[in-house]
């Protein structure tokens, strides 16, 4: 392997360790409050880039 995908490979032991540490640091009640923010804060930035998507320059914007 090459030193620089080493660092990037994530297995299970690595994944159960960061859940562990997420629980310790937070506690059970505050997890589900964390991830229903998290997906309110991926949907609004989704929503963003397909409404900037939609946008089409028209010829007065182009017009400088």
């Amino acid at each position: 392997m090459s030193l620089y995908t080493l660092p990037l490979a994530i297995g299970a032991p690595q994944i159960i360790l960061i859940v562990v540490v997420v629980l310790l640091l937070f506690g059970g009640k505050k997890i589900p409050e964390l991830m229903r923010g998290l997906g309110s804060g991926i949907k609004e930035f989704k929503d963003a880039s397909k409404e900037e998507g939609s946008k089409k320059p028209s010829k007065e914007d182009n017009k400088e």
